[in-house]
Protein backbone atom coordinates (compact mmCIF):
# COMPACT_ATOMS: atom_id res chain seq x y z
CA UNK A 1 0.00 0.00 0.00
CA UNK A 2 1.07 3.19 -0.87
CA UNK A 3 0.07 6.63 1.85
CA UNK A 4 0.30 9.34 1.45
CA UNK A 5 0.02 11.05 4.91
CA UNK A 6 -1.14 15.09 5.15
CA UNK A 7 0.74 16.49 8.56
CA UNK A 8 2.25 13.28 9.69
CA UNK A 9 4.33 14.69 12.39
CA UNK A 10 1.86 15.41 15.01
CA UNK A 11 -0.18 13.35 17.70
CA UNK A 12 -2.57 11.16 15.07
CA UNK A 13 -0.56 11.56 12.45
CA UNK A 14 2.39 10.76 13.72
CA UNK A 15 0.81 7.37 15.13
CA UNK A 16 -0.59 6.90 11.52
CA UNK A 17 2.94 7.14 10.08
CA UNK A 18 4.39 4.79 12.65
CA UNK A 19 1.77 1.90 11.78
CA UNK A 20 2.29 2.15 8.25
CA UNK A 21 5.54 2.02 8.63
CA UNK A 22 5.24 -1.10 11.05
CA UNK A 23 3.35 -3.09 7.89
CA UNK A 24 6.22 -1.69 5.34
CA UNK A 25 3.76 0.30 3.70
CA UNK A 26 5.04 2.99 1.13
CA UNK A 27 4.42 6.06 2.93
CA UNK A 28 5.10 9.77 1.96
CA UNK A 29 4.23 12.41 4.53
CA UNK A 30 3.57 16.27 2.99
CA UNK A 31 4.26 19.07 5.67
CA UNK A 32 6.13 22.51 5.63
CA UNK A 33 8.98 20.80 7.11
CA UNK A 34 8.73 22.70 10.30
CA UNK A 35 7.91 20.29 12.87
CA UNK A 36 8.98 16.69 14.06
CA UNK A 37 10.69 14.26 12.07
CA UNK A 38 9.60 11.41 9.75
CA UNK A 39 10.73 8.06 10.60
CA UNK A 40 13.80 6.56 8.07
CA UNK A 41 12.50 5.67 5.13
CA UNK A 42 9.63 7.56 4.97
CA UNK A 43 9.74 10.13 1.71
CA UNK A 44 9.00 13.90 2.37
CA UNK A 45 7.15 16.37 0.53
CA UNK A 46 7.61 19.99 1.09
CA UNK A 47 4.59 22.81 0.98
CA UNK A 48 2.02 24.68 3.01
CA UNK A 49 -1.52 23.80 2.27
CA UNK A 50 -2.65 27.01 3.13
CA UNK A 51 -0.79 28.92 0.95
CA UNK A 52 -1.27 29.45 -2.83
CA UNK A 53 0.11 26.71 -4.90
CA UNK A 54 1.14 25.11 -1.55
CA UNK A 55 -0.21 21.67 -2.56
CA UNK A 56 2.29 21.86 -5.86
CA UNK A 57 4.60 18.82 -4.59
CA UNK A 58 1.60 16.58 -4.79
CA UNK A 59 1.23 17.17 -8.62
CA UNK A 60 1.50 13.87 -9.95
CA UNK A 61 1.75 11.31 -7.22
CA UNK A 62 -0.39 8.70 -7.00
CA UNK A 63 -1.19 7.08 -3.82
CA UNK A 64 -3.54 3.72 -2.67
CA UNK A 65 -4.98 5.89 0.22
CA UNK A 66 -4.32 9.64 1.99
CA UNK A 67 -5.47 10.43 5.54
CA UNK A 68 -6.31 14.10 6.74
CA UNK A 69 -5.91 15.55 10.21
CA UNK A 70 -6.65 19.49 9.59
CA UNK A 71 -9.10 20.96 12.13
CA UNK A 72 -8.37 24.73 10.48
CA UNK A 73 -10.60 26.16 7.58
CA UNK A 74 -12.75 23.39 5.81
CA UNK A 75 -11.63 25.23 1.94
CA UNK A 76 -8.12 23.50 3.28
CA UNK A 77 -9.69 20.22 3.31
CA UNK A 78 -11.66 21.11 0.11
CA UNK A 79 -8.49 22.24 -1.83
CA UNK A 80 -6.72 19.12 -0.79
CA UNK A 81 -9.36 16.59 -1.94
CA UNK A 82 -9.99 18.32 -5.49
CA UNK A 83 -6.09 18.18 -5.82
CA UNK A 84 -5.69 14.69 -5.17
CA UNK A 85 -9.18 13.10 -6.33
CA UNK A 86 -7.43 11.68 -9.46
CA UNK A 87 -4.12 10.88 -7.52
CA UNK A 88 -5.99 8.57 -4.54
CA UNK A 89 -8.93 6.41 -4.85
CA UNK A 90 -10.03 7.01 -1.04
CA UNK A 91 -9.75 9.79 1.59
CA UNK A 92 -9.76 9.03 5.23
CA UNK A 93 -10.34 12.14 7.07
CA UNK A 94 -9.70 12.23 10.89
CA UNK A 95 -13.21 13.95 12.28
CA UNK A 96 -14.11 14.23 15.82
CA UNK A 97 -17.19 13.48 17.95
CA UNK A 98 -17.88 17.46 18.29
CA UNK A 99 -19.36 17.69 14.81
CA UNK A 100 -22.38 17.19 16.38
CA UNK A 101 -25.46 19.64 16.83
CA UNK A 102 -26.09 20.17 20.82
CA UNK A 103 -28.29 19.13 22.98
CA UNK A 104 -26.21 15.75 22.36
CA UNK A 105 -27.86 12.95 23.58
CA UNK A 106 -26.24 10.14 25.79
CA UNK A 107 -25.70 7.41 23.09
CA UNK A 108 -25.48 9.35 20.24
CA UNK A 109 -24.44 7.22 17.04
CA UNK A 110 -23.55 8.32 13.13
CA UNK A 111 -26.65 9.12 12.08
CA UNK A 112 -27.31 12.44 14.27
CA UNK A 113 -27.25 15.36 12.90
CA UNK A 114 -24.41 18.05 12.96
CA UNK A 115 -23.31 21.76 13.48
CA UNK A 116 -24.13 23.89 10.45
CA UNK A 117 -20.82 24.00 8.47
CA UNK A 118 -19.54 25.06 5.32
CA UNK A 119 -16.87 23.16 2.99
CA UNK A 120 -15.96 26.17 1.56
CA UNK A 121 -15.29 28.55 4.91
CA UNK A 122 -12.13 30.02 5.65
CA UNK A 123 -12.45 29.27 9.23
CA UNK A 124 -15.03 28.78 12.12
CA UNK A 125 -14.59 27.27 15.78
CA UNK A 126 -13.65 23.85 16.18
CA UNK A 127 -16.94 21.94 15.54
CA UNK A 128 -17.66 24.21 12.46
CA UNK A 129 -14.11 23.30 10.99
CA UNK A 130 -14.31 19.35 11.45
CA UNK A 131 -17.89 19.75 10.03
CA UNK A 132 -16.60 21.55 7.51
CA UNK A 133 -13.90 19.54 6.88
CA UNK A 134 -16.66 16.29 6.38
CA UNK A 135 -18.64 18.46 3.87
CA UNK A 136 -15.41 18.98 1.59
CA UNK A 137 -13.99 15.36 1.45
CA UNK A 138 -17.61 14.11 0.97
CA UNK A 139 -18.12 16.57 -1.85
CA UNK A 140 -15.20 15.22 -3.55
CA UNK A 141 -14.79 11.58 -2.56
CA UNK A 142 -18.26 11.15 -1.99
CA UNK A 143 -18.58 7.40 -0.26
CA UNK A 144 -15.14 7.29 -1.01
CA UNK A 145 -14.26 9.61 2.19
CA UNK A 146 -14.33 7.59 5.26
CA UNK A 147 -15.20 10.22 8.24
CA UNK A 148 -13.24 9.40 11.61
CA UNK A 149 -14.87 11.04 13.85
CA UNK A 150 -12.54 10.22 16.91
CA UNK A 151 -13.18 11.36 20.83
CA UNK A 152 -10.75 11.89 23.73
CA UNK A 153 -7.57 10.04 22.01
CA UNK A 154 -5.28 9.15 24.50
CA UNK A 155 -1.96 7.35 23.84
CA UNK A 156 1.83 8.16 23.10
CA UNK A 157 2.50 11.50 21.85
CA UNK A 158 -0.37 12.86 22.89
CA UNK A 159 -0.06 16.74 22.27
CA UNK A 160 -3.51 18.45 24.24
CA UNK A 161 -1.48 16.48 28.02
CA UNK A 162 -4.63 15.07 29.97
CA UNK A 163 -3.26 11.96 30.71
CA UNK A 164 0.49 12.86 31.02
CA UNK A 165 -1.05 15.26 33.33
CA UNK A 166 -2.24 12.61 35.49
CA UNK A 167 0.96 10.95 35.07
CA UNK A 168 2.77 13.84 36.29
CA UNK A 169 0.52 14.75 39.38
CA UNK A 170 0.90 11.11 40.41
CA UNK A 171 4.51 10.85 39.94
CA UNK A 172 4.46 13.99 42.18
CA UNK A 173 2.95 11.84 45.14
CA UNK A 174 1.41 13.34 48.33
CA UNK A 175 -2.44 13.09 48.06
CA UNK A 176 -3.91 13.30 44.93
CA UNK A 177 -7.27 15.05 44.36
CA UNK A 178 -9.18 12.52 42.85
CA UNK A 179 -12.79 12.90 41.19
CA UNK A 180 -15.60 10.13 41.85
CA UNK A 181 -16.97 7.82 41.81
CA UNK A 182 -14.11 5.50 41.42
CA UNK A 183 -16.28 3.32 38.92
CA UNK A 184 -17.58 6.18 36.55
CA UNK A 185 -17.16 4.58 33.21
CA UNK A 186 -15.07 6.63 30.94
CA UNK A 187 -14.96 6.39 27.33
CA UNK A 188 -11.27 7.30 25.11
CA UNK A 189 -9.10 5.19 22.24
CA UNK A 190 -5.67 4.60 22.63
CA UNK A 191 -3.87 6.65 19.17
CA UNK A 192 -2.32 3.46 18.21
CA UNK A 193 -5.67 1.75 18.11
CA UNK A 194 -7.34 4.32 15.86
CA UNK A 195 -4.49 4.14 13.74
CA UNK A 196 -4.59 0.47 13.29
CA UNK A 197 -8.03 0.81 12.71
CA UNK A 198 -8.39 3.80 10.04
CA UNK A 199 -5.69 2.18 7.86
CA UNK A 200 -7.43 -1.51 7.97
CA UNK A 201 -10.96 0.13 6.84
CA UNK A 202 -9.09 2.68 4.43
CA UNK A 203 -7.22 0.31 2.95
CA UNK A 204 -10.73 -1.73 2.42
CA UNK A 205 -12.15 1.26 1.06
CA UNK A 206 -14.87 1.53 3.42
CA UNK A 207 -16.65 5.12 3.49
CA UNK A 208 -19.06 6.87 5.85
CA UNK A 209 -18.94 8.10 9.54
CA UNK A 210 -17.84 6.48 12.39
CA UNK A 211 -17.26 7.02 15.81
CA UNK A 212 -13.77 5.35 16.24
CA UNK A 213 -13.30 5.67 20.30
CA UNK A 214 -14.05 2.72 22.74
CA UNK A 215 -17.04 1.49 24.29
CA UNK A 216 -18.26 3.14 27.30
CA UNK A 217 -16.38 1.52 30.50
CA UNK A 218 -13.64 0.00 28.62
CA UNK A 219 -12.07 1.82 32.08
CA UNK A 220 -13.13 3.37 34.83
CA UNK A 221 -11.69 6.43 36.39
CA UNK A 222 -10.61 4.00 39.12
CA UNK A 223 -8.60 1.45 36.64
CA UNK A 224 -7.50 4.94 35.17
CA UNK A 225 -5.81 6.82 37.62
CA UNK A 226 -4.75 3.49 39.70
CA UNK A 227 -3.02 2.31 36.64
CA UNK A 228 -0.79 5.61 36.78
CA UNK A 229 -0.05 5.02 40.38
CA UNK A 230 1.27 1.74 39.43
CA UNK A 231 3.35 3.43 35.69
CA UNK A 232 4.76 5.92 38.09
CA UNK A 233 6.05 3.71 41.14
CA UNK A 234 4.38 6.59 43.27
CA UNK A 235 3.31 6.42 46.80
CA UNK A 236 0.46 8.97 45.89
CA UNK A 237 -2.73 8.76 48.13
CA UNK A 238 -6.04 9.22 45.57
CA UNK A 239 -8.35 11.01 47.54
CA UNK A 240 -11.11 9.99 46.28
CA UNK A 241 -13.96 13.04 45.87
CA UNK A 242 -17.80 12.99 44.99
CA UNK A 243 -18.90 15.33 42.54
CA UNK A 244 -20.77 17.78 44.64
CA UNK A 245 -17.95 19.53 46.29
CA UNK A 246 -15.75 19.32 43.15
CA UNK A 247 -18.25 21.26 41.61
CA UNK A 248 -18.86 23.66 43.83
CA UNK A 249 -15.44 24.64 43.93
CA UNK A 250 -15.73 25.61 40.60
CA UNK A 251 -13.15 23.10 39.21
CA UNK A 252 -14.15 22.32 35.73
CA UNK A 253 -14.50 18.39 34.32
CA UNK A 254 -12.47 17.65 31.31
CA UNK A 255 -10.63 20.98 31.64
CA UNK A 256 -9.01 21.07 34.95
CA UNK A 257 -9.48 17.27 35.83
CA UNK A 258 -9.01 15.59 32.59
CA UNK A 259 -10.89 12.93 31.58
CA UNK A 260 -13.74 13.25 33.94
CA UNK A 261 -16.61 14.24 33.22
CA UNK A 262 -19.52 13.31 36.04
CA UNK A 263 -22.76 11.87 35.55
CA UNK A 264 -25.31 14.36 34.98
CA UNK A 265 -23.37 17.02 33.20
CA UNK A 266 -24.12 18.76 30.28
CA UNK A 267 -21.00 17.48 28.16
CA UNK A 268 -21.63 13.76 29.49
CA UNK A 269 -22.24 12.63 26.06
CA UNK A 270 -18.10 13.47 25.49
CA UNK A 271 -18.10 9.52 26.94
CA UNK A 272 -21.06 7.78 26.56
CA UNK A 273 -21.61 7.80 22.76
CA UNK A 274 -22.40 4.75 20.68
CA UNK A 275 -19.69 2.64 18.90
CA UNK A 276 -21.38 0.06 18.11
CA UNK A 277 -20.71 0.50 14.08
CA UNK A 278 -17.05 1.13 14.48
CA UNK A 279 -17.05 -2.17 16.69
CA UNK A 280 -18.71 -4.18 14.04
CA UNK A 281 -16.02 -2.84 11.76
CA UNK A 282 -13.54 -3.98 13.77
CA UNK A 283 -11.95 -1.94 16.16
CA UNK A 284 -10.25 -3.45 19.07
CA UNK A 285 -9.05 -1.41 22.18
CA UNK A 286 -6.13 -2.61 24.40
CA UNK A 287 -6.39 -2.58 27.78
CA UNK A 288 -5.96 0.82 30.10
CA UNK A 289 -2.97 -0.31 31.68
CA UNK A 290 -0.80 -0.76 28.34
CA UNK A 291 -1.80 2.78 27.35
CA UNK A 292 -1.13 4.09 30.81
CA UNK A 293 2.24 2.57 30.75
CA UNK A 294 3.20 3.23 27.32
CA UNK A 295 2.29 6.99 28.09
CA UNK A 296 4.22 7.16 30.83
CA UNK A 297 7.47 5.46 29.06
CA UNK A 298 6.89 7.86 26.34
CA UNK A 299 6.95 10.94 28.68
CA UNK A 300 10.01 10.09 30.49
CA UNK A 301 11.44 9.81 27.34
CA UNK A 302 10.54 13.36 25.66
CA UNK A 303 10.38 14.96 28.69
CA UNK A 304 7.15 17.31 28.72
CA UNK A 305 4.50 17.39 26.59
CA UNK A 306 5.22 18.21 22.86
CA UNK A 307 3.82 21.63 21.33
CA UNK A 308 1.17 20.41 18.66
CA UNK A 309 2.54 20.68 15.26
CA UNK A 310 0.94 23.75 13.47
CA UNK A 311 -2.06 24.40 15.88
CA UNK A 312 -2.33 27.78 17.68
CA UNK A 313 -1.55 27.24 21.62
CA UNK A 314 -3.79 25.76 24.00
CA UNK A 315 -4.37 26.58 27.37
CA UNK A 316 -2.84 24.31 29.30
CA UNK A 317 -5.04 21.03 31.12
CA UNK A 318 -5.02 20.03 34.80
CA UNK A 319 -5.93 22.15 37.93
CA UNK A 320 -3.58 23.88 39.64
CA UNK A 321 -1.30 22.83 42.70
CA UNK A 322 -2.63 25.70 44.98
CA UNK A 323 -6.43 24.69 43.75
CA UNK A 324 -5.91 21.15 44.49
CA UNK A 325 -4.24 21.84 47.91
CA UNK A 326 -7.29 24.40 49.06
CA UNK A 327 -9.63 21.70 47.76
CA UNK A 328 -8.40 18.78 49.56
CA UNK A 329 -8.23 20.89 52.91
CA UNK A 330 -11.39 21.20 52.85
CA UNK A 331 -12.60 17.92 52.57
CA UNK A 332 -12.97 15.61 55.42
CA UNK A 333 -10.30 13.66 56.50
Amino acid sequence: MRLLMLGGTGFVGGAVVAEAVRRDWQVTVFNRGVHGQAPPGVHRLRGDRTAPDGLAALAGGEWDLVVDTWDGAPRVVRDAASALVGAVPHYVYVSSGSVYAPPVELGTGEEAPTVAADPDADDGDYPENKAGGELAATRVFGDRALLVRAGLILGPGEDIGRLPWWLNRIARGGDVLAPGPRDLPIQYVDVRDLATWLLDRGAEGVGGAYNVIGRTGHATMGELLDAAVAATGSGATLRWTPPEPILAAGVVPWNDLPVWVPQGHEYRWLQERNVERAYAAGLVCRPVTETVADTWRWLREVGQVPARAGRPTRAPVGLAPEREATLLASLPA
